[in-house]
């Protein structure tokens, strides 16, 4: 997830393995969404369409629908004759954001329990199991990120709603805009990581009661632990 370059160097356009059955539009939403939720694009920096493009290699016009995908999840701003910009992070949307999810994800985390497939049941307790044996005191502030990403995603994706993962999705990429801006001095961030593991494990497990009330309790733990920095 490297910064956008500055020049912007050109580049073929993205193979088949890199578009993964993704239009244009959807991959450079992603490549975007993905380098502005960890902050490798700051807050309030200048996007050029032109210059995007060339740089995934991809035309203006995919480029244009996915800042406008993008200005939809509030990850992006766009100002008649100013141009486009990356959103600013406000701490003050912290306490809204933690409300919703901390109805959504316990929500998320319930449905996942009773309604995934055996299959997917095991991905979660593999991702649980890598997680718990990872040395997560040692770990960068970027791969502990990563691993928060990476369960929160696919617990959405094991509820079986697709409006409850896109919604969750928006939120928790908000969150997690809050989170990069202060992980640097933030108290306890591996132990935060280490919760998922009891969460994937109840929801692998099919304990809707107990999945639930182990992501509220961390999405509260959560807003608690930023605001102990702010």
């Amino acid at each position: 997830m490297s910064a956008l370059p500055e020049p912007f160097a050109q580049r073929d356009a993205p193979d088949e393995a890199e578009l993964n059955g993704r239009s244009y539009a959807e991959y450079a939403t992603d490549v975007l969404r993905d380098r502005l939720i960890v902050l490798d694009i700051r807050p309030g920096t200048p996007l050029n369409d032109e210059q995007i493009g060339r740089e995934l290699g991809i035309g203006r016009t995919p480029v244009r629908e996915a800042l406008k995908r993008l200005e939809a999840e509030h990850l992006v701003a766009m100002f008649p004759r100013r141009g486009t910009f990356a959103s600013p992070v406000d701490f003050t949307d912290l306490a809204p954001i933690t409300e919703i999810r901390a109805q959504l994800e316990p929500l998320a985390a319930s449905r996942a329990a009773r309604v995934a497939s055996a299959t997917t049941r095991e991905q979660l307790a593999a991702l649980a199991d890598t997680i718990s044996h990872i040395d997560l005191a040692t770990s960068t502030p970027v791969t502990l990120m990563r691993y928060d990403l990476e369960v929160h995603r696919s617990i959405y994706a094991a509820s079986g709603s697709r409006h409850l993962q896109e919604d969750l999705l928006k939120y928790d990429n908000l969150a997690t805009r809050i989170w990069c801006l202060v992980i640097d001095r933030l108290p306890d961030v591996a132990s935060h990581v280490d919760e998922h593991v009891a969460l994937l494990q109840a929801i692998a497990a099919g304990d809707a009661d107990a999945a639930a009330a182990i992501a509220r309790e961390h999405v509260l733990g959560f807003e608690s632990m930023v605001r102990s920095v702010i």
